[in-house]
Formats: C-alpha cells, sequence, structure tokens
C-alpha cells in the first residue's frame, strides 16, 4: 500500500507539502497541489483518515440529523449536503431524530461522539434538549429548515439555513383571492416548528392584503403528516359553510388532503381549488397538475455545508440567519391554466 512518503517522491515534494495538500493546513502553490494530486491519483493513495484526525483534530465528517429522510423534501435537502460535503472533502453520518425530542438528543450525542467536526440538524417542534446539549457542549452546529428565535441582542443562537415561509405563502393566498375567492382555507404543519408559525403568519398576511378578514375556523392543523392532514381537511369540509379553496403547508399534508377531497366527492379545482406548499417531483403527474411553491431544497442543503464550513473556520464569528428565495409554480389545481414557473 502506498504511503505519504511514496506521494512525496512521486510528485517531486516533501511528505509536508503532501499533508499541507491533503489537510489543507497552509496555501499550496497550484502546480505543486496538482502535482501532489496527480501523484495520489497515479499510485492509488489513500489517506489515513485516522492519523490525519490525530494531527488537525478534525475528523473531516460532518453529523446531519433530519427527519423522515423519506420525504422528498428532506430527500433532496440530504442530496444537497452530500454533494457539497464531498466537494469539500467531507463524510456524512446521517441520523434520523424521528421528531421526537429525546431521541433528538441522543442522536445528536452518538453523532458527537463520533467525533464530527460540526452538525446540521433540522430541529423538533420542542428542541430545548438540543439546544442545551449543543450549547454545554459548544457544538459547531447549523439548524436547517427550521429556525430558532433570536436571543436578546437580537441574534440567533445558532447558524441557520431555511427558505422564505411567509411571503410565498402570502402569494398564493393572493392568488386564490384575485381568482374570486373569499373563503380560503389553510392546512397548517404541526405546532411549535418555524415553518408552521411562518407560513400560518403569511396566510394572514395574505388575507390582508387581499382585504379578507381572518376567521381562526379556516385554519386547522395537520401536524405535518398525511394522515393528520387528512383528518383537518374533513374538519374543514365538514363546517357549514365550507372554504372554496385550500392552502396546504407541505407535501405531505398536500397528499392527505386530496385523500379527504377525494372522499368528500370534490374535485380539485372544479369543486375547490387547491394550492401547496412544496413542489415535488411528481406534483405534476396529478389530475390537476399542482399550483405549488417550490422550495430549494438541494440549494438549503448545500449552503447548510457551506455556512458550516465558514463555522469551523471561523468559530468567533456572529451567528447568522440564511434564507433562499421560493419558486411560484403555476399549474392547474388552483383553477387557472398553465403558465409556467416565476420566482
Amino acid at each position: 500500500m502506498p504511503t505519504m512518503a511514496d506521494v512525496a517522491r512521486s510528485a517531486g515534494v516533501s511528505v509536508a507539502t503532501v499533508s499541507h495538500v491533503l489537510n489543507g493546513t497552509r496555501p499550496v502553490l497550484p502546480h505543486t497541489r496538482q502535482a501532489v494530486l496527480d501523484a495520489i491519483e497515479e499510485l492509488g493513495y489513500t489517506p489515513n483518515t485516522l492519523a490525519r484526525s490525530l494531527v488537525t483534530s478534525r475528523t473531516r465528517s460532518i453529523g446531519l440529523a433530519v427527519s423522515a429522510i423519506s420525504n422528498p423534501y428532506f430527500t433532496e435537502i440530504l442530496q444537497g449536503v452530500e454533494a457539497a460535503a464531498l466537494e469539500h472533502g467531507y463524510g456524512l453520518l446521517i441520523a434520523d431524530p424521528h421528531d421526537d425530542p429525546d431521541h433528538e438528543r441522543k442522536v445528536v450525542q452518538l453523532l458527537h461522539e463520533r467525533r464530527v467536526d460540526g452538525m446540521i440538524v433540522a430541529p423538533s417542534a420542542r428542541p430545548a434538549a438540543l439546544v442545551a446539549y449543543l450549547e454545554r457542549h459548544r457544538v459547531p452546529a447549523v439548524l436547517l429548515d427550521r429556525v430558532l428565535d433570536t436571543t436578546a441582542d437580537g441574534a440567533p443562537p445558532f447558524d441557520q439555513v431555511c427558505a422564505e415561509n411567509a411571503a410565498p405563502t402570502a402569494r398564493l393566498v393572493t392568488h386564490l383571492r384575485e381568482l374570486g375567492h373569499r373563503r380560503i382555507g389553510l392546512v397548517a404543519g404541526l405546532p411549535g416548528l418555524s415553518t408552521t408559525a411562518e407560513r400560518i403568519s403569511g396566510y394572514r398576511q395574505g388575507l390582508a392584503a387581499a382585504g379578507l378578514p381572518y376567521d381562526e375556523r379556516l385554519v386547522v392543523h395537520g401536524d405535518s403528516a398525511s394522515a393528520g392532514a387528512e383528518q383537518a381537511t374533513a374538519a374543514l369540509l365538514s363546517l357549514g359553510s365550507r372554504p372554496t379553496a385550500l392552502v396546504s403547508a407541505n407535501n405531505a399534508m398536500t397528499l392527505g388532503a386530496l385523500r379527504a377531497l377525494r372522499a368528500h366527492g370534490l374535485s380539485v379545482p372544479g369543486d375547490i381549488a387547491l394550492c401547496c406548499f412544496d413542489d415535488f417531483a411528481w406534483a405534476d403527474l396529478f389530475s390537476p397538475r399542482l399550483t405549488a411553491i417550490a422550495q430549494p431544497s438541494r440549494e438549503i442543503g448545500a449552503r447548510a455545508v457551506r455556512v458550516l464550513l465558514d463555522r469551523l473556520d471561523r468559530p468567533d464569528r456572529p451567528a447568522r440567519t440564511v434564507r433562499l428565495p421560493c419558486a411560484f409554480v403555476h399549474r392547474t389545481s388552483c383553477g387557472c391554466p398553465e403558465k409556467g414557473t416565476d420566482s
């Protein structure tokens, strides 16, 4: 098996230079770096990760804790995280906290014990134990998708990366109002999640912009799951004056809402219009095709990696919240002809 010394001889450089190229511990001239990389490729050299971590105090690994990895939204985030981590020479350790606060703290502790350099976490609706662990152990971390309130000084407690939530939800509401709807229901997510609160806020902003009153009876919680949304939508449909349009606040709940509408014999958009937050690969296979807000899922994952690596390089930098814009995908479930996508 080739050694670092073999790579150095082949490239015509010192062992120290090979180490700097592998570990990024000192700048190396581009042509010298390329010579080292060519020698590594030619010899088939594999760095000793354990030995390298003893020298650099880094394992070049990132812990990722996200729930419902089977959800297409988080699957795409995972793809973005993985691609960006690989691009920067990092591996991933992945755990599913199952949106359970106790399990969440345990899996984060497990990742920490595996000596990951930092973590990317999508927190649960009750993240107190998670936050306490990260703060107590001073774990470099980026919160993903779901964010925490700012502290007394106006700064977030951790770096955070998420999509815009309020304005895109408001746009769905105002679009439905432009189509003549006055009773617009919202199937909201799990209480306690920032995404749920922000999308409810956006719904209310959209109503206000459209000159419509807020009616709390038209807001139901599907708890961010298909089964919960099916029950919540059924409750909306049982109202004496049911909504003529619905906004579903995530992709899983859209499926539940559609099941409830079908069970009640209602067609979309003939009997009730439907718009949803979260686009997904098969949203345009429904009949009608779903008008949706598309989140930049892969870019959210990739940006989280870059923010975490910046934190590792500059640990004293103030924490920041990065929000990425969404796109309005105009299809036909709202009752409009197909019009394509715009931002």
